[in-house]
């Protein structure tokens, strides 16, 4: 009630703001006063762009879209490369989560050996965080001349992001305690600032399933462990999700094969500079606006493609 309520006031702001917006207009018109149009276009610009964030809330029409996103990125086969990529992308993401008003918690960063990272986990607050975040879930593709190359030759690197929805306490599954492995450690790596240095870090297995979770970004075991808790239980919930879209797509006969390298994006810095969603088809020539966190208009591609029926029958 409370996430519907504030849509709805969100509209009626706007429509005042436009009856005011065209008052002003009528002013200007009436009193040919032309040191009225900055504020005009002013006001204009303000209103196109606050429409334009109503409209995407409109394309995230999900049952889980509003809620908070765990996003975990990995990097693919290539070593050093890869790990690199990954360290690029976490960068990419963190910068656009605050460029959108996000507050963000890094739970666990794993350095890798000679630079870059093997993996990072982090939990993104905000209205609609999911419904956003899941847009870039997939498969990043980098091509560039390798900084780590004395040969300066051309490399080509993946890294996976993956996304899943927090859930409210209501909504998390039951585990079973004798289901699960616990382990404390000395937290370490490229957390910088946001990782600690006691052994309050800590790892879980779920040993049905495997599935690993680390937290080390607060001081206290107990806090790590109540993340990694709950992180777990999110990633459970989406195991049971995933498995059962695939017993439907196995009754539907539909058995698509979804691979690693199937992409969904590319950025390419070298013979030439352009970032091309291979879904939308959208390109952007400004690859490093684009590494610096100017996600806004792929994203909104995306929804609108997604929207339109663009995913029908995958996923």
């Amino acid at each position: 009630m409370s996430y519907l309520k504030s849509v709805v006031e969100q509209y009626d702001e706007l429509t005042i703001e436009q009856e005011d917006l065209e008052a002003l207009i009528d002013l200007a018109e009436e009193e040919e006063d032309l040191s009225l149009r900055p504020e005009v276009e002013e006001g204009l610009a303000r209103l196109r762009k606050k429409v334009d964030r109503l409209e995407e809330e409109s394309l995230l029409s999900g049952d889980l879209d509003h809620k908070d996103a765990i996003v975990s990125i990995h990097p693919g086969a290539g070593g050093l490369e890869s790990q690199d990529w990954a360290e690029m992308l976490l960068r990419m993401y963190l910068r656009w989560a605050e460029s959108r008003g996000f507050k963000v918690d890094l739970h666990e960063v794993q350095e890798g050996e000679g630079g870059g990272i093997k993996s990072a986990t982090f939990t993104v607050h905000g209205r609609n965080a999911y419904g956003l975040f899941s847009a870039e879930k997939g498969v990043h593709r980098l091509v560039r001349i390798s900084p780590f190359d004395a040969s300066r030759r051309r490399h080509t690197s993946f890294a996976s992001l993956d996304v899943i929805p927090m859930l409210d306490e209501e909504e998390e599954v039951e585990i079973d305690p004798k289901d699960l492995r616990v382990e404390t450690f000395r937290s370490s790596g490229a957390g910088g600032q946001h990782v600690n240095v006691t052994d309050s870090a800590v790892r879980i297995t779920h040993i049905p399933t495997g599935i690993v979770v680390s937290c080390q970004n607060e001081r206290s075991q107990i806090s790590n462990r109540q993340t990694a808790m709950r992180i777990l239980k999110a990633r459970l919930a989406e195991l049971a999700r995933r498995e059962r879209e695939e017993e439907i797509r196995r009754l539907r006969g539909d058995r698509r094969d979804i691979g690693f390298g199937s992409q969904i994006r590319s950025y390419v810095l070298h013979p030439y500079r352009l970032v091309k969603d291979h879904r939308t088809d959208v390109e952007i020539g400004n690859v490093d606006a684009v590494l610096d966190g100017e996600l806004d208009e792929l994203v909104d591609a995306y929804l609108r493609w997604k929207a339109s029926g663009g995913e029908r029958g995958s996923q």
